[in-house]
């Protein structure tokens, strides 16, 4: 087998930029042959073990983080909601559990994550449906998990238990000692074995030039952002 370079990237739904991350890994032509896999923690948690403090916390920081990410997204042609979720920040962590579950019961394939990631991505940041609800996260799961409303059961029970809860806990820590901060953070190997870790969509373009991918690919003029 080809030995592929590699990216891991960690994720929670709350983060549009962590969305953007994602939306552009799944999309972009320039990732067609890196070997990518998206593993959820909790942001809430991460925060807490390194002592940050959030940027809707931050003046002025908290007025920056809507108009860049609005920035990136038109860069990126990504379709992202015109203003901020309605009660934005949610609490994630419900969500997060459930995708640590899916991801922890098909730990062999990333199709499972990959499908609830897209829904409710879209469903949040594209038309901003307050996922975080108990209602509308059983919807979205339902329409988007193969097996449809039982898996869905499965999955928001699954969430419940203490192997799920930890598996996040675990999940947020491994994300920590790679020293992540923040998300997106990308964890990446290139072809010589050499990793490195990088933060937020502003450095994608370094995340491209560390992994030697071939820019030529792509035809999404907002490479000329980061490149």
């Amino acid at each position: 087998m080809v030995p592929k370079p590699k990216i891991t990237l960690y994720l929670d739904t709350v983060s549009p930029f962590a969305y953007e991350a994602y939306h552009i890994l799944r999309n972009d032509p320039i990732f067609k042959d890196v070997d990518i896999k998206y593993v959820p923690i909790f942001l809430g948690g991460l925060m807490n073990k390194c002592n940050n403090t959030a940027p809707i916390r931050i003046k002025n920081k908290d007025k920056w983080i809507n108009i860049e990410r609005l920035r990136w997204a038109r860069a990126f042609s990504i379709p992202i909601i015109d203003q901020m979720p309605p009660n934005f920040p949610p609490n994630t962590l419900p969500i997060q559990r459930v995708l640590a579950g899916i991801e922890a019961s098909s730990s062999q394939s990333q199709s499972q994550i990959i499908s609830a990631l897209d829904a409710l991505y879209r469903s949040y940041w594209v038309n901003g449906t307050p996922v975080h609800e108990p209602a509308h996260l059983r919807s979205v799961l339902s329409s988007s998990l193969e097996g449809g409303e039982a898996a869905a059961v499965k999955m928001l029970a699954a969430a419940q238990t203490a192997e799920v809860k930890q598996r996040l806990v675990e999940n947020t820590d491994q994300a920590f000692a790679e020293g992540a901060f923040g998300l997106p953070w990308f964890t990446c190997t290139n072809l010589k074995g050499e990793t490195e870790g990088f933060w937020g969509v502003d450095h994608l373009g370094q995340v491209v030039q560390f992994l030697g991918l071939d820019k030529g690919v792509s035809g999404n003029g907002g490479w000329r952002s980061v490149l």
